[in-house]
């Protein structure tokens, strides 16, 4: 691809994005860089509500990579000051705030976890504390009289908790006023977000106008699906793929997708072009190609990237051992759990054994006969566990997580 051509920076620039607003001015804003050879500055922020990041999240911080490519001045943005509002996005009740040490932790995370894909050299990493905390109350107060109640109305999940007469704490309308405001801290020319941040980021373009700045162009993209293909992939649901999960279980994590999701994963989480995608999508469609051996590919694909490929190739071959022949894999983490009585209910020791993310996902895997015990599928919720036994108990949740769970007493 050439550089030098707007059409192919448009190109790879709008692969796997939703919205581009307004489309011809990205196009103005890259034939004017070219020509004055000052860069774009491209901004996506991120509050730090988690510990760690997930493919999921990697849909937008690859498209920083792609501006980054093209010489554009990337800005990841943290949001250490809205993170202590709380993103109302998409929710039906007031977020919890972030306390500043949960904040200082995740942040911390997320600086490690970027430069899988971005080049620590070419990118920027901020804080919004840096500006936000600086406004006075009449900073505010000036800021919160450029936008109307109306306007704040106009997003979706906003005006259906006003018309479910669901509470709206007032700090919640100061979230995208906030987000906003980071655009123009930075002179923003291009921000980039996920489509449930399509109201704040187009707030961003509404602020800027206020403050007599030309407006940044707004570019969304899809929201990932979990490995469950139904909700989007967030820990709290324990559907994701973090990016530093082991190279063997990304692998086996990667494979349990729908062989329809998958071709999503090849558009969104690679930097394979989508005229290749459809060439391959077609050989599985003609019967050319069993959609096994692509998945196959598109797990080494993402496992080479975020670990190597040499791990990917051993990834592949650990996966095609266990799960092919049918063996238990060669390494199974033991995890020590603590017992206070003789047994243990099972969905306490999948919780705390770190195989499932809480109570009622553990529940709802062993109804789904998704659980065995030694190499047994256990249905019953009820189930326990004795904890007296000197050796571990073999517990394994799905076709691809294993563990060898050992009681503590006190």
């Amino acid at each position: 691809m050439s550089q030098n051509d707007i059409a192919d920076q448009l190109k790879l620039l709008e692969k796997g994005c939703v919205d581009v607003v307004p489309a011809d001015q990205l196009a103005d804003k890259l034939r004017r860089a070219k020509s004055t050879g000052r860069p774009l500055i491209v901004k996506v922020g991120f509050d730090p509500s988690a510990p760690d990041l997930h493919l999921g999240h990697t849909v937008v911080i690859r498209k920083m990579r792609h501006f980054q490519q093209l010489g554009h001045k990337v800005v990841f943005l943290i949001g250490d000051f809205t993170g202590l509002i709380g993103d109302p996005t998409g929710k039906k009740m007031t977020r919890p705030q972030l306390t500043p040490e949960e904040i200082e932790t995740n942040a911390a995370t997320y600086r490690r976890q970027i430069f899988k894909l971005l080049d620590p050299e070419a990118t920027v990493i901020d804080f919004n504390s840096r500006w936000l905390g600086k406004l006075g109350s009449a900073d505010w107060i000036r800021l919160a009289a450029k936008v109307t109640v109306a306007q704040m109305l106009e997003r979706e999940d906003f005006r259906s908790r006003y018309e479910a007469q669901q509470p709206i704490a007032l700090h919640e309308f100061l979230y995208p006023l906030a987000q906003a405001y980071d655009s123009v801290a930075l002179e923003v020319d291009v921000e980039l977000g996920g489509t449930d941040q399509l109201f704040n980021l187009l707030m961003g373009r509404h602020l800027m106008r206020e403050h007599q700045m030309e407006p940044q162009v707004v570019m969304t993209l899809p929201l990932l699906e979990g490995l469950d293909g139904v909700e989007k992939m967030s820990k709290s649901l324990g559907n994701y793929v973090a990016v530093e999960d082991p190279p063997v279980e990304m692998f086996g994590k990667l494979m349990s997708i729908s062989d329809d999701l998958m071709w999503k994963y090849w558009l969104l989480l690679t930097d394979r072009e989508e005229q290749e995608i459809e060439a391959e999508r077609q050989r599985v469609t003609d019967g050319v190609k069993h959609p096994m051996e692509v998945k196959k590919e598109l797990a080494g694909t993402i496992v080479a990237e975020f670990h190597s490929e040499e791990d990917a190739h051993a990834a592949r071959h650990e996966f095609e051992r266990v799960f092919s022949v049918g063996r238990l894999p060669q390494e199974i983490p033991e995890v020590q759990v603590a017992a206070a009585s003789e047994a243990m209910l099972l969905p306490k020791v999948l919780v705390e054994g770190g195989l499932a993310a809480s109570n009622s996902e553990a529940r709802r895997l062993i109804q789904q006969g998704g659980v065995k015990v030694e190499g047994e599928p256990e249905r019953d919720i009820k189930a326990e566990l004795c904890t007296t036994g000197s050796e571990p108990v073999l517990l394994q949740v799905g076709k691809r997580r294993f563990a060898r769970i050992r009681f503590i007493r006190d």
